[in-house]
């Protein structure tokens, strides 16, 4: 059946489709019961992600502060799960905390984990920054240093770009490429790669590995599951064009630099390691950045939950299946862990 006009920019031909109608999609019993708790309730955000007024700063700036309120809420737990000294670095017009956990490992200590965190460009810096390092630097018992990147409003691309390059030539000062690996969920799983390939084309050395979970990969939104799970995913519900246009500033959306599967990786990258949920919006931006990478040889391993949403569930044995599979890779593949 011929699906009805859209004026959805990214549908290639909106007469070239399928029309599904309305129906029921029931909580699976195939996840644990707290996965489907989490899916049985509405957004854990008490707003929609995407800002009401993207030309109105303080109207944005209001929107950001109570959505952080949100993220804090839901990561303060780590702090005391996974207790840690925090020391902050000043860059040149960002911080870098860095998170040293108290479990640390002796084998590790030379080792360092960049962690560039999520919130669609703009929300998920300070507290929540380092809340969620603790996390991964507990489970990893490896040092790791949480950036607090320029964010919009005021700062558009490049600027949270240049920033995770510069905090990965502040680790290069006292690491060795091959001990230290990039983290990135959502739009740090943008910033992550695009850094990584960046760094490589000022000629700096590539780290030993790199950990995406559904990263924000495409700015074109071009992906099957922008369509197909649109709704279906209760965290990230809908696109956001209006949204990355603002972070593209200007620029080509399918500059590799702020659409990752576009790019060469022929040229090199580390390997790496990708995750993603059968109802996540970001599930193609994620497969086509598995592909990119496989087609151009890299190591890359593609993981894919079972009803998980763009955020994992929180606190369900699988979310703990998916930190596992980012802490063991990275760990293999970094020297001296």
């Amino acid at each position: 059946m011929k699906a009805p006009h859209s004026s959805d920019p990214a549908a290639a031909d909106p007469a070239d489709g399928i029309y599904l109608p309305a129906r029921f999609i029931p909580t699976p019993r195939s996840i644990s019961r707290e996965a489907q708790a989490f899916l049985s309730h509405s957004s854990p955000f008490d707003a929609d992600l995407a800002p009401g007024s993207k030309d109105d700063k303080a109207a944005w700036r209001a929107h950001a502060e109570k959505i952080n309120e949100g993220i804090i809420a839901l990561t303060e737990r780590n702090a005391e799960r996974y207790p840690a000294e925090v020391v902050t670095h000043s860059l040149s017009a960002s911080l870098l905390y860095e998170v040293r956990p108290r479990n640390l490992s002796p084998r590790r200590e030379q080792c360092a984990i960049l962690y560039l965190h999520g919130g669609g460009f703009f929300v998920g810096g300070g507290r929540a920054a380092v809340n969620s390092a603790m996390k991964l630097a507990g489970l990893s018992q490896t040092r790791v240093f949480s950036l607090d990147y320029r964010m919009l409003p005021d700062f558009p691309f490049p600027a949270p770009l240049e920033d995770s390059v510069e905090a990965y030539r502040f680790l290069l000062k006292g690491h060795r490429p091959q001990s230290i690996a990039l983290f990135g969920p959502s739009a740090g799983g943008n910033l992550a790669p695009a850094a990584i390939l960046k760094a490589r084309d000022q000629s700096l050395p590539l780290p030993a590995a790199c950990a995406v979970h559904s990263p924000v990969s495409d700015l074109t939104e071009s992906g099957d599951s922008y369509s197909t799970n649109d709704t279906l995913d209760i965290v990230l519900k809908h696109r956001m064009p209006s949204l990355l246009e603002r972070y593209a500033n200007g620029h080509d959306l399918s500059d590799p630099l702020l659409s990752p599967i576009f790019a060469d990786f022929s040229k090199g990258f580390p390997p790496t390691v990708l995750t993603s949920g059968t109802r996540d919006l970001l599930l193609s931006s994620t497969v086509l950045l598995h592909r990119s990478l496989r087609r151009a040889g890299i190591l890359a391993e593609l993981h894919v939950f079972e009803a998980m949403t763009h955020a994992p569930f929180f606190d369900a044995p699988e979310e703990h299946e998916v930190d596992r599979e980012h802490v063991e890779f990275l760990l293999r593949h970094m020297k001296g862990a």
